[in-house]
């Protein structure tokens, strides 16, 4: 009987010492989730060839509490024509920037943009109905003009306007999925 006794405690303590490591591992996710960083599934090809449909990176959240995100950032936000969607996107204009196309190029305080870290030569940008041809726009203060690597695919800052700073959730750092094509996200700037 005292036997059966003591196997019985030694089940309830390994039980009990399951579930609190279940709440702390818990607790550890969330507040890394809600606090540090937060998955995002890349969902079509608008970042092409840079960023694949289905992978998942890793966006850094607590970044934007310390600094604002930087001139060739790659960044997550709330979709300004979707709510409740996700874009990721590059920075391109930062408050206090113009940008302009013109003839397919990018420029940025009117000088041409050099996206040859990220983007092959024979890359056009075509103007859209809020980024016309051959026409500047100032990035305003707490916005950021953002564009889509695949510029052909891209529903982006050309199309709809500047991105508010409150909009962005974090700036992506890491490709964790799938495995083969796992990667550090560098600023190339």
């Amino acid at each position: 009987m005292a036997s059966i006794r003591k196997i019985y405690f030694i089940i309830l303590d390994f039980l009990q010492d399951i579930v609190v490591t279940l709440i702390m591992a818990l607790a550890l996710f969330l507040a890394v989730y809600f606090f540090l960083f937060r998955p995002f599934h890349v969902d079509g090809s608008s970042m092409y060839p840079n960023f694949l449909n289905d992978e998942y990176v890793f966006t850094n959240i607590i970044a934007l509490r310390v600094s604002n995100p930087r001139f060739g950032d790659v960044v997550v936000f709330n979709a300004p024509p979707e709510p409740g969607k996700y874009y990721i996107k590059r920075i391109i204009g930062v408050p206090g920037d113009t940008v302009m196309v013109n003839d397919g190029n990018v420029y940025l305080n009117n000088k041409l943009l050099d996206e040859s870290a990220y983007l092959k030569p024979s890359v056009k940008t075509t103007p859209e109905a809020f980024l016309k041809n051959n026409q500047a726009v100032k990035v305003p203060a707490d916005e950021f003009f953002v564009l889509g690597d695949n510029r052909g695919e891209s529903s982006d800052s050309r199309e709809w306007g500047f991105v508010k700073k409150s909009e962005i959730i974090g700036i992506s750092f890491f490709v964790y999925w799938p495995v083969t094509d796992m990667k550090i996200i560098n600023n190339p700037y």
